[in-house]
């Protein structure tokens, strides 16, 4: 009896020993939202909590899971460089690009991985036959080596078409069979950083399906579906985490490595309160980038000869050439057949002379991003159909591109997309805001179908797009929506 209990506690005191605590800090989808908002207190106060973690455990790693870039303007216009210098300030491990890391050329992204004091990582992005980014690092925290390998979303190439397209998107589940075995010889445990989501993608693997498909994989560390997990999610032995968006959690997962071992200790994600006292260094830093983002509101995008008709008398009661431009920018940008608005959501016009980023934000104050959904023509013809009930003054009012058709007396006819007769059995791609996408303003029939939201601002949109354009001389203005009454 004596001999058992001894053995029993060599075999504890062994493990306190030896064992080797590994805390893995992680948050995702930022998305420019690194001030306070609300009840939650950004990125000064993630710092605060990251320090404070580092104190308990110096074996600590702080982990980005992709999408620093695209929804707050003040963000948008910096190129996301205070959300880079504030997480330089953090001391952040590596970042996985996210799809949105292509919402702008190559060279914004240059420009931001060369500010940055950490790695950007995929291993499945290509160019010219070659890895595009850094495949994965192998870093060695309190002894342990972690090998940390980025894995991006292949939908990518759909999403952010217009910049991803030059690049090589290749099979997650194939560059992750060969490249997990080499990472494993080198590393005590293996992390995928991931921007693939939890949830059905148009193209390739999501992180679920990529844990399912590879052995070897201890953890997933995951962004893009902005999913908030209470509980990691566990498929073929990989533990899979992800800590909602916005850094208003803050992910924690405590493992134990005990002689090769990995035994998993703690999860949880912890709220990021604007009661927490924000670290004073990152609050400085970004104070100053807020108020210098908001003097690049006032900035030149552009230029009009004309007024771009937006009143709200006007514009909620027929089609107008600012709804013509806000819709023609929807389909610049996402090379959809055609786009759909609702006039509710256009609050100003615009006068001749200068055009400032504050003059489109006040045209488009909420924040409503691009969405793609794909119908068939007899499902348009449908959404089409609802236009025609709509009277005048209403917000449902819609403004369209790509698109021209006639209302008599309550029925539709003479619809024509890009100049030629709809097409019922045809699948056409037709972008929208992701208000009207989940049925805002009645459009119910847009709701029940498949789409995809960009992450693409409509207002940065039709900045750059009025950009491209400028100076803006002429610009259609009826013909669109012909009402026989």
């Amino acid at each position: 009896m004596r001999k058992t209990l001894l053995i029993a506690l060599l075999v504890i005191l062994s493990v306190f020993v030896f064992a080797q605590r590994l805390t893995i800090l992680h948050i995702n989808d930022t998305h420019g939202h690194i001030w306070p908002e609300g009840e939650f207190g950004g990125l000064a106060a993630v710092a605060t909590l990251v320090d404070q973690i580092r104190l308990e455990n110096p074996n600590t790693l702080f982990l980005h899971a992709g999408d620093i870039n695209t929804g707050v303007p003040e963000s948008d216009l910096q190129d996301a460089l205070p959300d880079i210098v504030a997480l330089n300030l953090m001391r952040l491990d590596a970042v996985v690009l996210g799809n949105h890391e292509f919402d702008n050329d190559a060279d914004v992204l240059a420009k931001q991985m060369d500010i940055a004091t950490f790695p950007f990582l995929s291993a499945n992005i290509y160019k010219d036959g070659l890895p595009a980014f850094t495949e994965y690092i192998i870093k060695e925290v309190g002894g342990i080596k972690v090998g940390i390998i980025g894995f991006t979303a292949e939908e990518t190439l759909i999403l952010e078409y217009l910049y991803a397209q030059h690049y090589e998107w290749m099979d997650v589940i194939e560059i992750a069979k060969k490249l997990v075995p080499e990472v494993r010889e080198q590393a005590d445990i293996v992390i995928a950083l991931t921007h693939m989501g939890s949830n059905r993608v148009q193209l390739g693997a999501n992180s679920w399906e990529l844990a399912a498909a590879v052995d070897g994989i201890d953890v997933i560390v995951d962004g893009h579906s902005h999913t908030f997990y209470e509980r990691p999610e566990v498929i073929n032995e990989t533990l899979i985490v992800s800590a909602g968006e916005w850094a208003k959690y803050l992910g924690r997962l405590d493992l134990d490595i005990v002689d090769g071992t990995i035994t998993f200790v703690s999860f949880r994600t912890i709220k990021v309160s604007n009661e927490i006292e924000p670290d004073f260094a990152v609050a400085t830093v970004l104070d100053y980038f807020k108020k210098a983002g908001g003097e690049k509101l006032n900035v030149v995008v552009g230029e009009t000869e004309i007024l771009l008709e937006g009143s709200r008398a006007v514009v909620r009661s027929q089609d107008t050439n600012l709804g013509y431009l806000i819709c023609d920018s929807m389909i610049w940008k996402t090379g959809a057949d055609l786009a759909i608005t609702n006039s509710g959501g256009i609050r100003a016009s615009i006068a001749a002379g200068p055009i400032t980023y504050r003059d489109i934000l006040t045209v488009l104050p909420f924040g409503n991003t691009v969405f793609v959904i794909e119908m068939t023509g007899a499902d348009l013809m449908k959404v089409l159909e609802f236009t025609a009930t709509i009277s005048a003054g209403q917000g449902a009012n819609p403004q369209v591109g790509g698109l021209t058709y006639t209302i008599d007396s309550g029925a539709i006819r003479d619809v024509m997309v890009n100049g030629v007769a709809i097409d019922l059995d045809r699948v056409y791609r037709v972008a929208t805001n992701n208000y009207m996408a989940a049925g805002g303003d009645g459009y119910a029939s847009l709701a029940v179908h498949e789409g995809y939201d960009t992450g693409f601002v409509l207002a940065d949109v039709l900045v750059e797009f009025v950009r491209e354009l400028s100076p803006i001389t002429s610009y259609q203005d009826s013909g669109r929506i012909n009402r026989v009454k």
